[in-house]
């Protein structure tokens, strides 16, 4: 099937036409307010564009490769893609949506690139800013409400000591991978940015993964089901190079549960009115059960096991 799209996209109205094979890959389908609305995505030169030819204004969104929640390649983009246009779809947006590493996705949100960063940690008034040095996070950013999210735990070798027994304070010294630019809890960042632990930078989940097993730290902090799902698919496209998943274990209790957010960049002349969007539309799609539904329909349909919720 040929679709065609006409959008008006940008301050300047520029006008984007394409012909092209729709791909089930990038449809977003949804129910809003009793209706069924679809959103045909395509792969533009700066991205994937959602539109179709009733909008009239627009939005650029920063995004990263964070599977099982959202990936470029990942089947439909994740749920988390599919939330994210079906919420500002209904609301009349064009969405142009760009994968970036998350260091440059902070930088191009914080500095007014781009209007929204996805998914986003809850970000304590007190963050520092990496991209503004001497500035607060939120004074560059405003959070959603808050959308389903997952566990954050400490990861080491199988087998090797519990030397944090639920109490961070006995980790003081130890060697401990991080992803560059991540939020991980309030009180891991404090002591982390305190200089408690010995912090090594990695730039994805799959490589703090191999550093653990390498032997180069004690321990690494995550989503486990993000570390777990990119080890179990690297060894699908390069068995017997990737980490051996068997190997790591999760240390208990988790850190804490954290709920996903959107940031919007308080650079765009609507971001008030942009986040009272985003707002609105969570909180209609929370009550008429859509949120849940597309959460778990992506999920199901794409194999990615239970909910995240």
């Amino acid at each position: 099937m040929l679709l065609r799209f006409i959008v008006f996209f940008g301050p300047g109205l520029l006008l984007f036409c394409a012909s092209l094979m729709a791909s089930p890959h990038l449809l977003v389908e949804y129910q809003y307010r009793n209706k069924a609305y679809q959103v045909q995505g395509i792969r533009t030169d700066r991205g994937y564009l959602f539109a179709d030819e009733t909008t009239d204004k627009s939005v650029v969104v920063s995004t990263l490769n964070w599977q099982p929640y959202i990936g470029e390649n990942l089947c439909k983009q994740g749920w988390v893609q599919q939330l994210t246009v079906a919420l500002l779809h209904s609301q009349g947006y064009a969405v142009h949506a760009q994968f970036r590493p998350w260091a440059r996705a902070v930088q191009e949100v914080e500095s007014g690139e781009s209007h929204i960063l996805y998914p986003e940690y809850y970000i304590e008034d007190r963050a520092p800013s990496d991209i503004f040095p001497g500035t607060r996070r939120r004074q560059h950013l405003a959070l959603s409400d808050p959308l389903p999210g997952g566990s954050i735990a400490l990861l080491k070798r199988k087998g090797e000591p519990d030397q944090y027994q639920g109490d961070l304070t006995n980790l003081k010294g130890a060697r401990i991978a991080v992803v560059r630019g991540y939020q991980n809890t309030p009180r891991f960042d404090a002591l982390m940015d305190q200089g408690y632990f010995k912090i090594t930078e990695a730039t994805h989940d799959l490589q703090m993964a191999k550093m653990l097993l390498a032997g180069r730290v004690n321990l690494i902090i995550g989503d486990p089901k993000v570390i777990f799902y990119n080890i179990s698919q690297a060894n699908v496209s390069f068995p017997g190079i990737t980490p051996d998943v068997s190997k790591l274990e999760v240390v208990e209790p988790a850190l804490q549960y954290n709920h996903l957010y959107y940031a919007i960049s308080r650079k765009k002349d609507n971001w008030q009115q942009l986040l009272g969007d985003i707002n609105t539309a969570l909180a209609e799609f929370a009550e008429a059960g859509e949120l849940e539904s597309i959460v778990s329909h992506t999920t199901r349909y794409c194999g990615f096991g239970k909910n995240q919720e």
